[in-house]
């Protein structure tokens, strides 16, 4: 299969990429002063665009690479148009030799007020400053940096979090928070939380990557000249509203149920009819033109009372689930469908595991999505490997994929990007792991972040819901990666609806439901 097209603003890249990226950039003619002036001027623009001049002082916090040197330029277009901006040093020389183009030099010639620690040992500067600040950009360390945070800048930062104890600062970081790891993600205890993070050219690995994730509020990419070809081997991207945009199915006005899918779930049991619900309310809720639920007879009538709008199909039952026997009726009548979910609150009876064996095996299934005990009753089957149909759609959490890659948990958690996009590989599979964020890898290597994380969707039943906005949109005729994206990103929006309209805690799966509508038409109109 060929690499599909990602978005080139969307795209993520590691620091060996990034460093690559901009000596290729630089060979070609872009120079390194070049790409440097192009940064510290979109900064600087980022932050005009919610500084008032009248009211606003800002203080560059200015460190000894081109991070600092990214401050200094910043500084520079700041106090140009009218922003009362000063300039922290901390281990920078200002010296003609060792000042770069000379930023710092140019800054007299604007009059921006700057200090040094070396000459502020006490940093009563540094407190008085801070107390006068509205602002805070981080030049301090840069992408590059991971070595623990001690001595002199340790006690600057400190006085940076004990400011913002006292009142509202709003932080701005520059490529990166200071003590963030922008490869693996992790974070210094002295590393300072920003409000804003504005990084240049691509996002780094470690802005989306917990526990550094939760330090970098808002990611804005800046664009710094680079040519996009020297990306085009970069595999991984963030999902955003744009990306959503263009993948929205059409709804044309000239058309019937039949026009936008059908949508078959093998679902639920005694134990677990939720599951059923969830998941086959969610699959319309995003938009499939009929959705049918197969399930065990006993978790007909309770679901079926709830969800009036589908249809049903009674399967065999043994012990209160699906039963093996239920495999000739799915599989002949899944043949008239365009999407088969099978695994939302299935269980694991000894009938249902045969059942699901059974049911990979049967020829010209439809695209298909396994998620919970599918994936679960999968994993116990010794020899699976190439029994999934091309494509299928995994969504397992971190236990889930740690049965199915026999590897532990700790590593599956610790190292989802990778085993995601290793595993989508050698099993031909697309593979939604969930966690914050959630990753989606495809056959091809290339690998979608879901840059949401809120605690109002970590609750029972979300899950479920997330497979059926998979199943509806696939029934709808979208591509199998697509759809995987697409459901987590419109699951996503409806958790952090949820949140801002109830809460974090006390969200129930159900509520997702009635959020999934408005969510899909505020996708079409951005």
């Amino acid at each position: 299969m060929q690499r599909r097209d990602i978005p080139n603003h969307n795209k993520v890249v590691s620091i060996a990429q990034m460093a690559q990226i901009e000596e290729a950039s630089d060979r070609a003619g872009h120079s390194f002063a070049a790409m440097m002036e192009l940064a510290g001027r979109g900064l600087a623009e980022k932050i005009m665009q919610r500084c008032d001049p009248d009211t606003d002082q800002v203080l560059i916090l200015v460190g000894p690479g081109n991070n600092g040197g990214d401050g200094l330029v910043c500084a520079r277009y700041l106090q140009q148009a009218g922003v009362a901006t000063r300039v922290y040093l901390w281990k920078r020389k200002t010296n003609a030799e060792d000042d770069f183009q000379g930023h710092f030099a140019r800054l007299a010639d604007f009059a921006v007020e700057t200090a040094h620690s070396d000459a502020d040992l006490a940093l009563e500067t540094l407190r008085l400053w801070l107390y006068s600040a509205t602002v805070l950009v981080d030049a301090l360390l840069g992408t590059g940096t991971n070595r623990p945070i001690g001595g002199a800048l340790a006690s600057i930062l400190e006085a940076v979090q004990q400011e913002r104890t006292r009142r509202a600062l709003w932080v701005v970081a520059v490529d990166c928070p200071s003590g963030l790891d922008c490869d693996s993600g992790s974070l210094d205890p002295h590393a300072l939380p920003a409000d804003q993070t504005v990084t240049f050219a691509y996002a780094k690995r470690g802005h989306y990557l917990f526990p550094g994730a939760g330090a970098c509020g808002r990611i804005e990419v800046v664009d710094i000249g680079t040519d996009p070809a020297l990306a085009a081997e970069v595999a991984t991207f963030v999902l955003d509203d744009g990306w959503a945009q263009q993948h929205l199915p059409a709804r044309s006005k000239n058309s019937h149920k039949g026009s936008f899918g059908k949508a078959m779930a093998a679902v639920g049991c005694v134990n677990y009819p939720g599951a059923a619900y969830l998941s086959c309310a969610a699959a319309g809720r995003v938009g499939a033109g009929l959705v049918t639920g197969a399930v065990a007879e006993p978790v007909w009538g309770p679901v079926a009372t709830k969800l009036t709008e589908a249809t049903w199909l009674l399967l065999p039952t043994e012990a209160g689930a699906i039963g093996a026997e239920a495999v000739p009726v799915v599989a002949a009548k899944a043949a008239g469908y365009s999407a088969l979910l099978v695994g939302c609150g299935l269980g694991q009876a000894e009938g249902t595991q045969r059942f699901v064996h059974s049911l990979l095996q049967q020829p010209k299934l439809p695209p298909l999505i396994l998620d919970a005990d599918g994936i679960n009753c999968l994993a116990k089957i010794p020899r699976r490997q190439g029994l999934l149909p091309t494509r299928t759609i995994l969504t397992p959490h971190a236990a889930e994929l740690s049965r199915l890659s026999q590897l532990p948990v700790e590593e599956v958690t610790e190292k989802r990007w990778e085993i995601a996009r290793t595993k989508a590989i050698e099993w031909n599979v697309v593979l939604l792991a969930k966690g914050p964020y959630t990753v989606i890898a495809d056959v091809d290597g290339t690998l979608a972040i879901l840059p949401v994380a809120t605690p109002a969707l970590a609750t029972a039943g979300t899950g479920d819901v997330l497979s059926g906005c998979i199943a509806g949109l696939l029934a709808q005729g979208l591509d199998p990666f697509d759809a995987a994206c697409l459901g987590a990103w419109l699951h996503g929006k409806a958790g952090e609806r949820c949140a801002d309209e109830i809460g974090l805690a006390g969200v129930l799966a159900s509520d997702l439901l009635e959020r999934l509508p408005f969510v899909v038409e505020e996708g079409r109109i951005l």
